[in-house]
């Protein structure tokens, strides 16, 4: 007697399936155009996101001004709804810093560094909203081989010329 289909054990599920696509996509562009320009696709879209999360945030927070500390909040709150185990190690004034044991993407982030530029651009976005810049620096990444990753947000242009990482700007009206 053969099996129903839905009673079938197979690893489908909309979130596997849609973090699959997504692999398979930078994967694509990653052989397509090579890693930097795919970083620079993912980049994209993940500016957008980043803008679409900061408003989320702030209309259910009531206001449009977040303190280092909140932004820090922010940014393992979000990645904690979809999956990741961020976590803050210090905020000060002048930067931010993340860790974390878990990948949103899970294996599927492994061999594919190009989809760490989404964090790299939502958290980039996010912060640069709030404090008018942010430089990421990206140190570690479960993507590429480490336990975890390591995220240093900073929130001031002058200590971090020599630093490594992606910079953003305000892209919307000044905070209040």
């Amino acid at each position: 007697m053969m099996m129903a289909m839905e009673e079938l054990q197979l690893p489908l599920e909309r979130d596997l399936f849609f973090r699959s696509i997504i692999r398979t996509l930078a994967g694509s562009l990653e052989e397509t155009v090579g890693p930097e320009e795919a970083e620079g696709y993912v980049s994209i879209v993940g500016s957008e996101i980043g803008n679409w999360i900061e408003e989320k945030y702030c209309e259910a927070l009531g206001r449009d001004k977040l303190t280092p500390q909140e932004v820090a909040e922010v940014l393992v709150d979000l990645k904690r709804r979809i999956g990741g185990e961020f976590f803050i190690e210090s905020v000060d004034d002048d930067k931010i810093v993340l860790g974390n044991r878990k990948c949103p993407f899970g294996d599927l982030v492994k061999g594919r560094p190009s989809l760490c530029q989404m964090t790299n651009n939502v958290f980039g976005r996010i912060s640069a909203n709030q404090a008018g810049y942010s430089k990421v620096d990206i140190q570690e990444t479960i993507a590429m081989g480490a336990p975890g990753c390591h995220v240093v947000v900073h929130l001031r242009p002058e200590p971090t010329e020599d630093i490594e990482g992606h910079e953003f700007f305000r892209v919307k009206g000044p905070a209040a």
